[in-house]
């Protein structure tokens, strides 16, 4: 892990410029892949399952049945159980407090306009698995959508080398709400969500996390299905000034480094002889993590320690990079966060370890990455739903608009469109002639419209 006394804004774009060279696509190996579970469907799953996993599996054991999830609760402990469901409540109770509602508003003339909601009908999440398990990631993917209302969820992970679920991960997926389970993974298992197969059937949406070659094929068939995010490898920016104990930002930078040894680890601190303090803590922490051997990758390719002139810098050069997880580890963490413009979750002071956020506070750890926290937010309830417009316009709201709307279609030579306004303007002109009201107009209410 390099550290940088000078030059900070140089450093981190060489870094990020390596990045972004290591990490490209798989395009062409991944759209072979797309084009055959398109067309062959199962067969090619259990082709692909059998190539990329070791395991030989026939179509009918593709879904997960009851009885091992059943099973599943038998294999895990009553502390994790108690964890989980702790956890689940966090997230259900942030999500619900974020659940949109439909309004309708009325102006005076009567005009009624505004929107309902609706979840979607059916969503695929996927879950990394093999030989590791990940039921906070079921939780954050899968309970959002549940409290939207989305009445099918659908889960695909990779299975072990025995063709096995992870118990752990079945437990999750039952208490979370998923609805079905299939143990294939990879960008075939993208492929089955967003076309469908004899026996997986297309969902409207596809989220949650995977390597490059799921992330490539999430990018591939978004349109045909709506993605999440297209997130890449996982990072953490801590911004830390003279009060930071060094031995906690050595722990929640490896505690990304462990994922994965493309991800990115940065400490951004004025203080020069707290960086130095931080590399010795380092040593020492690495020595007694079991991922050592990925962590030591991750901080080699993509982790800095980076002197900075000021905290002001170091919240600039946080902005540029744009991080899934930024750290604020300093004195006064709330008079920082104003500065803070680009990050997919900040998490403020000494105890607020990014741990907190990927497993318990509620918040979603499906999080952007790449820089693209410029434009993206969270995984959350919101993007379970649907909003569906309404527009229910009175004959004198109808009356008042159409000379605008007749000029707007007009100009854009859609003459149709004039047409189908002035042919209700005529009849509303007979009907006043007449004395009649226009069944669709609302109520009279005196003088009020």
């Amino acid at each position: 892990m390099r550290l940088w006394t000078t030059g900070a804004g140089e450093a981190l774009a060489e870094l990020l410029a390596r990045r972004r060279e290591r990490y490209g696509g798989r395009e062409e190996e991944v759209k072979a892949i797309l084009a055959a579970v398109r067309t062959e469907g199962d067969a090619a799953l259990l082709r692909f399952t059998r190539e990329f996993d070791g395991v030989a599996l026939e179509a009918a054991r593709l879904r997960v049945t009851e009885e091992e999830v059943n099973e599943a609760y038998q294999q895990v402990d009553a502390a994790f159980l108690a964890a989980l469901l702790r956890a689940k409540a966090n997230i259900e109770n942030y999500q619900r407090s974020r659940l949109p509602q439909g309004r309708v508003e009325a102006d005076g003339a009567g005009n009624l306009i505004g929107h309902f909601c609706r979840p979607l009908s059916r969503v695929g999440i996927y879950i990394p698995g093999g030989t590791a398990a990940y039921p906070s990631s079921v939780l954050m993917n899968a309970v959002p959508a549940k409290v939207a209302g989305v009445p099918q969820i659908a889960m695909v992970t990779p299975p072990a080398k025995d063709g096995t679920v992870n118990p752990y991960t079945l437990v999750a997926a039952a208490e979370a709400g998923v609805t079905e389970i299939y143990r294939v993974g990879g960008a075939q298992a993208i492929a089955a969500l967003a076309y469908g197969t004899q026996t997986i059937r297309a969902v409207d949406k596809i989220t949650g996390p995977g390597n490059i070659y799921v992330t490539t094929a999430k990018r591939l068939v978004n349109g045909v299905v709506a993605i999440d995010l297209v997130a890449g490898p996982s990072e953490v920016v801590v911004v830390a000034d003279e009060t930071a104990p060094p031995d906690y930002l050595a722990a929640d930078l490896l505690a990304q480094a462990e994922h994965d040894p493309e991800a990115l680890a940065v400490l951004l601190t004025p203080d020069a002889s707290l960086a130095q303090a931080v590399a010795a803590a380092l040593e020492r922490q690495l020595a007694l993590l079991p991922r050592q051997d990925i962590a030591r990758q991750a901080l080699a390719n993509y982790g800095a320690l980076v002197v900075t002139a000021s905290l002001e810098e170091a919240l600039d050069l946080a902005n540029r990079l744009a991080p899934e997880h930024l750290e604020l580890v300093v004195a006064e963490p709330w008079s920082w966060l104003g500065r803070v413009e680009h990050a997919g979750a900040v998490f403020l002071g000494p105890h607020s370890t990014e741990p907190v956020g990927d497993y318990w506070a509620g918040p979603n750890h499906v999080l952007p990455t790449g820089g693209t926290a410029r434009y993206a937010s969270a995984l959350g309830v919101e993007d379970f739903i649907k909003r569906i417009s309404i527009i229910a316009y009175s004959g004198r709201g109808l009356r008042e608009a159409a000379p605008g709307i007749v000029r707007l279609a007009e100009a854009e030579g859609l003459t149709a469109h004039a047409a189908a306004v002035r042919l209700r303007l005529e009849d509303l002109k007979r009907g006043e002639k007449n004395g009649a009201q226009s069944q669709f107009d609302p109520p009279h209410r005196g003088n009020e419209h």
